[in-house]
């Protein structure tokens, strides 16, 4: 061994016995605990915060120089309460002392974190309780951080018992996140993969929504590229408070890219399970440095509208086919943005309806709702509730409808629905465009446009909610509709044919459809054209009365009875319910009706009291003779309709005739009276006065007048007869 060597081993020995020396001196006469006061003071002078270590300062230099807190608490914000801002039971950070001094490389042991306390507050004007450690301690990062080309490894880090809260007096909300844990693996610049899993409780108010949740994953670092990977992320748990028992959730995707230079998010294709549906969506990717407003395609499994109403405690609607609301498929583009979240092209498969359009959902109180959506085809009788549950009392009694206002009230929407075909059982409607106007307690149903049965339907609904009543109105058009189809799909009956147009201008107020039946007013027109009553004949029942009241035989009836008309029309104000007509015109093919009466609204009923008044010679009348045309043509004839209005009766007033006919002889007979006989005749040729006076005059007394109104009944029994 050469003196040069010996010289450097004793030199090694020598510097090794002055270290150990100086270990020993350093725990034989160094306490941390003695600085306590000195760093508390620090920390106040520094951020005007007290800062207090109850428990022991543990300092430990070799192998590793590592330091370990007991229970410690730095005080809150000044202008906030005195609730610490945040403290724990123990703390322990530990690094490698020889690697650091000699070859840069800071190696850290497991760094230990146990019953964590954060407070996190914002007051009533804004203002938070961690903006003023912000700054110092960026700082401290510039100041402390390693320099280039330093090695940093982390064995890990482990996290227990960790509850953090926040509340924002401004907004009424807090935020608890409780019994948090969370293990890393090692940590280090190299890029190797780091395991990590966590779990927490949390608890959110007002909105009462908690939940367990489980993280899962792995990440990777590369600090050259300000590069953060996750493969693999896993978040699943249990939430409490959105529906009306826990349900469950669960997050997947195969990768998490997050550039923190840039500030910017790539995620893989994702996997959300809540409340039951199951939900795809490929993100693409983001910037998280202002507002995160990420774009996707997102596509949602089926799923039941029935069994997601239940899960939120929404009552199910009971509906006439029981598989309606069963099933739902949803696509579409999903855009996030400042105010609202956009839809666009969307997909909603409902049933066996299919709707494509775009949708958006506001971001803000006061934003509404949009949509503007096309639709192939919809049977809404399947979604009416079913016939037996319209009634409760019994057969017959049926439950009004009930104005929805605790629906229309909260209702914030704009937007336009197309559909091709609708159906309401025998309702049919064609390219049906349907606009909605909702918003401060009003729902307006405009534009409202359809073909129907071969003519065409213009409205515009409105409901105002806003008061304790609401209040009604219609303005609608009809054009050209035909008749035998409209009244075959309302009335199922076939007993007329033609065509039906008419406007109809009404408000009326009540909590339920019957009331505002009730309370209708307005004004109502129609007009029905070309077309024929099926089931009653005019012209034989007008015949059959004339046989009657002339003691003839009644004449055989010409089957299928049918009365054409070429034209009806009348206008009417309503009030209550009641349209009162005071103008109907009716011009058959052989006589002209006139007249007025009521249509109430609410019973569906009529009431009209016409007369009528044979042309001159008609056309196309049958098996009429001369006597009859005659007796017709001079004669003014009154009529009643009455009845349902879905099948009224057209009937020849008997009583009035029969009255009319017992008036006309009681004059004759009194006019015999008062002039000794009939009405004088002028002479014939070669004829005195005096010899036709002597022709005409009664060979004996008449008899005595019978009451007219006896005179009626005796008729009377002789038709029923």
């Amino acid at each position: 061994m050469s003196k040069i060597t010996k010289i450097f081993g004793l030199l090694i020995v020598a510097i090794v016995a002055v270290f150990v020396v100086g270990a020993v001196f350093f725990f034989l006469f160094f306490d941390a605990n003695d600085f306590r006061e000195d760093v508390a003071e620090a920390v106040e002078k520094r951020t005007g915060r007290e800062l207090l270590i109850e428990g022991d300062i543990s300092l430990s230099i070799f192998p590793w120089l590592a330091i370990e807190l007991g229970p410690t608490t730095l005080g809150n914000a000044p202008g906030f309460d005195d609730t610490p801002f945040a403290q724990f039971d123990r703390a322990k950070l530990s690094v490698r002392l020889l690697p650091m001094l000699l070859r840069r490389e800071v190696a850290v042991n497991t760094a230990e974190l146990e019953a964590l306390r954060l407070n996190l507050q914002v007051d009533g004007k804004g203002r938070n309780n961690w903006d003023d450690l912000a700054d110092g301690e960026e700082a401290a990062e510039s100041a402390d951080a390693p320099g280039e080309g330093a090695a940093i490894e982390v064995s890990g880090v482990d996290v227990s018992d960790t509850t953090i809260t926040y509340n924002d007096k401004q907004s009424g909300d807090s935020f608890v996140l409780s019994d948090m844990t969370m293990k890393l693996g090692s940590l280090s610049d190299d890029g190797r993969p780091v395991p990590a899993k966590g779990s927490f409780s949390f608890d959110v108010q007002p909105a009462a929504i908690s939940g367990n949740i489980e993280l899962d994953t792995v990440a990777s670092f590369d600090l050259d590229d300000s590069l953060v990977v996750l493969d693999g992320v896993t978040i699943a748990g249990v939430i409490e408070g959105i529906a009306n028992s826990p349900t469950r959730l669960k997050f997947e995707t195969d990768g998490v890219e997050v550039q923190t230079k840039e500030q910017r998010v790539a995620l893989e294709p994702l996997e959300l399970t809540l409340l039951g549906i199951d939900m795809q969506a490929d993100v693409e990717p983001f910037s998280y440095a202002d507002a995160v407003q990420p774009n996707a395609t997102l596509k949602v499994d089926a799923f039941s509208p029935k069994s997601l109403m239940t899960l939120l405690d929404i009552e199910v609607p009971e509906t006439a086919d029981p598989s309606a609301l069963s099933r739902v498929i949803v696509d579409a583009r999903l855009a996030v943005k400042t105010k609202l979240i956009e839809l666009s092209d969307v997909t909603i498969k409902l049933d066996d309806t299919t709707l494509k359009g775009t949708l958006s959902v506001p971001r803000t109180s006061g934003g509404a709702y949009g949509f503007n959506l096309s639709a192939d085809q919809i049977d809404l009788a399947r979604y009416m509730e079913p016939g037996e549950a319209a009634a409760e009392g019994g057969p017959g009694e049926v439950v009004p409808v009930e104005i929805p206002v605790d629906l229309i009230r909260p209702l914030n929407a704009r937007g336009d629905i197309r559909v091709a075909l609708a159906s309401l059982g025998a309702m049919q409607f064609e390219n049906v465009v349907l606009g909605l106007r909702a918003g401060k307690g009003s729902l307006r149903l405009h534009p409202m446009t359809s073909e129907l049965f071969g003519g065409r339907y213009n409205g515009d609904v409105r409901i105002n909610a806003a008061s304790s009543v609401p209040v009604l109105s219609v303005d609608e058009k009809i054009e050209g509709v035909n008749l035998a189809e409209l009244a075959r799909a309302m009335f199922e009956k076939d007993n007329i044919t033609g065509t039906i147009s008419g406007a109809f201008k009404l408000s009326g107020r009540g909590n339920d459809m019957a009331a505002v039946q009730q309370s209708l007013a307005g004004t109502m027109s129609f007009e029905l054209g070309d077309g024929a009553y099926e089931g009653t004949d005019i012209w034989y029942e007008l015949r059959r009365a004339r046989a009657l009241l002339k003691g003839g035989e009644a004449p055989k009836p010409e089957l299928p009875p049918r009365t054409r008309f070429s034209s009806v029309k009348a206008t009417g104000v309503v009030t209550d319910g009641v349209m009162r007509n005071d103008d109907l015109v009716a011009a058959l093919p052989f006589m002209r009706l006139t007249g007025s009466g009521n249509v109430d609204l609410a019973a569906a009923t009529v009431n009209y009291n016409l007369t009528a008044r044979v042309l001159e010679r008609p056309d196309g009348l049958q098996g009429a003779t001369e006597e009859e045309l005659e007796d017709f043509t001079e004669a003014v004839i009154p009529l009643k309709i009455t009845g349902p209005l879905s099948s009224p009766s057209v009937k020849p007033d008997i009583e009035k005739l029969l009255r009319k006919q017992v008036e006309e002889e009681v004059k004759d007979r009194l006019f015999d009276k008062l002039l000794g006989g009939k009405k004088k005749e002028p002479p014939a040729e070669g004829e005195t006065q005096e010899d036709a006076t002597a022709e005409d005059a009664p060979e004996e007394e008449p008899e005595e007048e019978e009451d007219i109104e006896d005179q009626i009944k005796d008729k009377l029994k002789d038709l029923f007869d």
